[in-house]
């Protein structure tokens, strides 16, 4: 077979992370992807993680303020299957790029833009930097607790830019597969807000629900204002340090886990003294003292020792706090084989992830390296030339999803499998939950029932099946008879176990776009193991990309910074946006690549996505290994930034947000009369001077900055077009759930109902379409479609009614 995307031509105007990872994507899978670059060549080029971005690539180096380059990209544009610009808004239409002149020419394109904040809203001129969204959104006030030192934290895992990409994705595919239908191609837009927003799993219905009900319930701190762990969660994912000084993450969130845990800690006295209570004591000093025996317990073994412990003992796990790209080492990446190595003309050997996905039929391939730039000038500019236009088609407004049709039925729990398929549901996929009679886990995860699990459910169809008995592994069966896709999530083992893993099923439907999404794989050394948000932020090296620089990693530190760490290792690993996020927007992703490689006439096929994998590639700046490798950007040991013109500073009521990326941009900042002084410095004359004395630049606008109040700073410097906005307190959920909040100015919430908790906030869909519209479903509760849809798989009302008094269905 063909790769899934083989024939597909894609054209890339992007210098931005976001739009180089559609890219990078689609050339993945055999899209031929042109990048177009300016003259210079695009700035990732300078990058460590270019080779990995840039793999399958062509390159073409244009002035697109030339007309005549302009017209090789108008040109290239008439051939063009999908085109990915992440410009501000109107910068297109300026350069005469825009989707309604090139769909003039083509009306088959696909035209993905990525900005910021959106592309009509107040916000839509600032400039869409991964930091100023955060700023605005309160994501660096809202986790302050992150560096020892008073202020907010700077947030170095690029949660906006990795989501934002897989949205565009999301909208591509979709667009792709209407297309099939209706002919047209249309506009797809997502952004960076979008992006991070579709990580949170339940903080924003908590804090609804304590809006919606004044009085009734308060908000409970993860930890004290002595910064001692609130809740018992703590010590079941237990941070701690080895004897040898690296840190642990431990994952034992049951009882039975969690008592094997102590045994090995020589804690098991503990397990039934009511002076510890497993450690949810009300009383904080006693929650202390249970800590610091967990802690001096994990301390006096190497991670040797610990490693031994968790191969012979299956009910005891942790994670290395890796960090960089130690990742690329991990046990299950080499079994799985997501390491690969390209070799590059200018580099050489570069090990770096394999594919997003791995497919069974249509294969992802990842050998080809990076372009040199405007390598495929001639070849490209030739094909310009002759280019002819389709012609003009009138591309009307539809008021259908672009998956209407599309059947997906969902065999998982939680959140980093279960959201990737509401994703689908928003763009109209009918997506059947397949659930315990007790309901999906998430469900009651939370202290006020269903609570924990609105989010994820939202838009589907819930049917309540014991899959375990004969009977309702049949119902089971008969629902991927007539499917799309199944998705399932479940531990190594458990769909054999159960009758519906990828084989049996697709003997059933041979058309099957089977995705298997767990934690860590279907088999191997990790298979087995339990996968939480925090334990793959640990083992990915995504808790140290955030608060690395500002962690002593020894085996001397004192308990006082041992206690400290562990507290900013724990709250990194559970940070608004997560790995479970990233993971669910990768099962989006992987479910639709799936299909459309089947509308490509692929055959039915099973895929593979894990947490750990899709958290690589949303670290791809830390995942490559190469000979002078560059040093990947990293924050400074107090989380202020990148540096001193990427980075939050002091105002005189708060801080600000500083992103100068580019010389016309600090031009911009010291054309302002605070700033004058520092245009004549040659300290600071280029942006190479800056780097050489970026100590410098932060105390000659240390000064400044304090002068005035955040709000002042934000209206002066964004009306001459320079990025710095007042650095929101957060939290970040306020941003959706409160009256005035950022998410609703900028028209991304709806509300819907609830059987539960009434009328609510949601998000819209988080990719729009010029044409197609999207849905904003609501959450069932358990089983309440199950009659409905065993009648229409065939069922008798007396079939169902022996079912639900076996207790083969509930609802």
């Amino acid at each position: 077979m063909p790769s899934a995307l083989t024939g597909l031509r894609a054209l890339e105007l992007s210098s931005t992370l976001a739009g180089a990872q559609v890219g990078q994507l689609l050339a993945d899978y055999g899209a031929e992807v042109v990048q177009v670059e300016p003259p210079g060549g695009s700035p990732l080029r300078a990058e460590a993680a270019w080779p990995f971005w840039a793999r399958g690539k062509q390159s073409i180096a244009l002035d697109l303020k030339r007309p005549t380059d302009r017209d090789v990209v108008c040109g290239l544009a008439r051939e063009l299957d999908v085109l990915v610009e992440t410009w501000r808004p109107g910068v297109a239409e300026r350069l005469g790029l825009g989707f309604e002149e090139l769909a003039a020419a083509n009306p088959r394109l696909v035209y993905a833009s990525i900005t910021g904040f959106g592309r009509n809203n107040p916000l839509s001129k600032l400039q869409g930097y991964e930091g100023i969204v955060m700023a605005k959104l309160g994501a660096f006030g809202a986790h302050q607790h992150l560096t020892p030192r008073p202020g907010h934290s700077f947030i170095a895992a690029p949660f906006c830019s990795f989501s934002a990409a897989q949205l565009a994705l999301h909208g591509i595919f979709a667009a792709l597969m209407e297309r099939e239908k209706s002919g047209c191609g249309q506009r797809v837009e997502s952004t960076l807000i979008q992006g991070i927003l579709s990580h949170d799993t339940w903080n924003f219905l908590i804090r609804m629900m304590a809006l919606k009900f004044p009085g009734a319930f308060s908000a409970a701190r993860p930890v004290s204002k002595r910064m001692v762990p609130a809740q018992s969660l703590a010590f079941r994912l237990m941070v701690g340090l080895s004897r040898d000084g690296r840190f642990l993450q431990f994952s034992q969130t049951t009882d039975r886990l969690f008592h094997a845990f102590l045994k090995h800690c020589g804690l098991a006295h503990t397990i039934d003294d009511p002076r510890w209570k497993n450690g949810s004591h009300e009383d904080e000093a006693a929650r202390e003292e249970y800590w610091e025996m967990l802690l001096a317990a994990v301390r006096t073994k190497t991670v040797a020792e610990w490693s031994e412990v968790f191969d012979h003992d299956k009910n005891v796990w942790g994670e290395l706090f890796r960090s960089g790209s130690e990742l690329l080492d991990h046990p299950q990446m080499r079994h799985d084989q997501q390491v690969v190595t390209t070799v590059d003309p200018e580099r050489g050997p570069v090990e770096q992830p394999g594919p997003l996905v791995k497919m069974s039929a249509t294969p992802g391939c990842a050998d080809r390296p990076a372009p040199r730039l405007n390598e495929h000038a001639a070849e490209l500019r030739a094909r310009a030339a002759r280019a002819e236009s389709l012609g003009a088609v009138a591309l009307s407004p539809s008021d259908r999803p672009p998956l209407e049709g599309v059947t997906v039925l969902e065999l998982g729990t939680f959140y980093a499998a279960p959201y990737g398929a509401t994703v689908l549901a928003d763009l109209g996929a009918r997506v059947i939950k397949v659930e315990e009679p007790s309901g999906d886990p998430i469900r009651t995860i939370l202290a006020i029932p269903e609570l924990g699990g609105v989010k994820v459910l939202m838009g589907k169809e819930s049917v309540a099946v014991d899959v375990s008995t004969p009977a309702g592994r049949d119902i089971v069966h008969a629902l991927a008879k007539r499917a799309d896709v199944v998705l399932r999530s479940y531990r190594a083992g458990v769909a054999e176990r159960l009758g519906v893993d990828a084989a049996t099923l697709l003997k059933i439907n041979p058309d099957l776009v089977y995705l298997d999404a767990p934690g860590y794989g279907t088999d191997g050394p990790c298979g087995l193991k339990p996968a939480f948000a925090p334990t793959i932020a640990a083992a990915a090296g995504l808790s140290m990309r955030i608060v690395g620089p500002s962690v002593p990693e020894r085996a001397d530190i004192s308990l006082d910074e041992l206690k400290s760490a562990s507290i900013r290792l724990a709250a990194a690993g559970t940070f608004i946006a997560q790995s479970d996020g990233f993971s669910a927007l990768g099962v989006a992703t992987a479910m639709l690549l799936g299909m459309l490689a089947r509308k490509n006439g692929a055959p039915g096929q099973r895929l593979l996505t894990t947490m750990l994998s899709t958290v690589a590639h949303a670290l791809s700046e830390d995942m490559v290994r190469y000979a002078n490798r560059p040093a990947s950007p990293a924050p400074d040991p107090e989380l202020f930034g990148l540096s001193a013109t990427y980075r939050l500073y002091a105002s005189s009521d708060g801080q600000v947000f500083l992103a100068v990326t580019s010389e016309r941009e600090w031009r911009r900042l010291v054309a302002q009369p605070e700033f004058s002084a520092l245009a004549n410095d040659a300290r600071f004359r280029d942006a190479g001077a800056r780097r050489e004395n970026d100590a410098a630049v932060i105390a000659a606008l240390t000064p400044i900055f304090i002068t005035k109040s955040g709000a002042a700073w934000e209206a002066q410097l964004t009306a001459a077009d320079v990025a710095c906005v007042v650095s929101g307190g957060g939290p970040v959920e306020a941003a959706v759930t409160d009256p005035d909040s950022l998410a609703r100015r900028l028209g991304m919430v709806v509300e819907v109902n609830h059987p539960t908790f009434e009328t609510h906030p949601r998000m819209i869909a988080p990719v729009q379409f010029s044409r197609s519209r999207t849905l904003a479903g609501e959450a069932p509760l358990c089983g309440q479609d199950t009659d409905r849809v065993l009648r229409e798989i065939g069922y008798e009302d007396e079939q169902i009614a022996a079912l639900r008094d076996a207790k083969v269905i509930g609802g």
